[in-house]
């Protein structure tokens, strides 16, 4: 199963990025012999319309315009639902062994996602009540995909 990150928003050079590369690096070492391949961040400017709602709907209409019926989309959306890691692999898994072909994570700009593909969405993901930035939402979702795959291939990495 391919997965891919939809991102708004370019992640500069720095520790976050490295950090992040970091986190990437160790889920496509892993992923392979799971029967998964990561396809990439495909990063899109933040949208420059004056109000908020519309900003979230010309974001998302990018994203959702490459997308096609067939790929599992999970939004990530602090409105979404909190799991746990092991739940989080399952679900991966799950997909997997249903012959799903793609994945898609979509994180938001700073306005978040619109009501449009929150309901496109397959799953919609939080990683908690609290926000955050999207450096580190990034980061986040890079460890809990190697985290994801460590349970997956039971590497000790993971532990209950």
């Amino acid at each position: 199963m391919r997965i891919s990150i939809f991102a708004v928003g370019r992640l500069k050079k720095g520790p976050e990025y490295e950090l992040n590369k970091r986190y990437f690096q160790r889920f496509v070492k892993v992923a392979a012999s799971l029967g998964f391949n990561f396809s990439g961040i495909r990063e899109i400017a933040e949208s420059r319309a004056s109000f908020a709602d519309r900003r979230r709907r010309e974001e998302s209409a990018v994203m959702l315009s490459d997308l096609s019926r067939d790929i599992r989309l999970i939004v990530l959306d602090e409105c979404g639902k909190s799991v746990t890691s092991c739940v989080f692999a399952e679900k991966i898994a799950g997909w997997r062994d249903e012959g799903q072909h793609e994945l898609v994570f979509a994180l938001g700009g700073p306005d978040g996602h619109s009501d449009r593909a929150r309901e496109r969405a397959d799953f919609v993901l939080s990683f908690g009540l609290m926000t955050w930035p999207h450096q580190l939402a990034r980061i986040m979702l890079g460890e809990q995909l190697y985290r994801v795959m460590t349970i997956l291939s039971s590497h000790p990495y993971h532990r209950e």
